[in-house]
C-alpha cells in the first residue's frame, strides 16, 4: 500500500493549525481570567486542532 501525501497542499494546513496553536497558548498563558480553567482550555487548544484554538478566541477569552 502506497500513499502519495501532496505536501505542497498539505503545509500551509499545519503551519496555520501551529500558528493558531501557538498563539491561543500563548493567550491564555498571558491571560489574568478566562472563562473556566486554564487547564481544560489548554486541552482543548492542543486536542482541538484549529477548531479548539478557535474556540477558546470566540468563548475562552474575558474581556476584562
Amino acid at each position: 500500500m502506497d500513499i502519495d501525501i501532496n505536501w505542497g497542499l498539505l503545509a500551509p494546513v499545519i503551519a496555520l493549525q501551529l500558528i493558531l496553536m501557538i498563539t491561543a497558548l500563548v493567550s491564555l498563558l498571558r491571560a489574568q481570567t478566562v472563562r473556566g480553567t486554564k487547564w481544560i482550555w489548554a486541552l482543548v487548544i492542543i486536542f482541538g486542532n484549529m477548531i479548539g484554538s478557535i474556540v477558546y478566541f470566540i468563548l475562552g477569552r474575558k474581556e476584562t
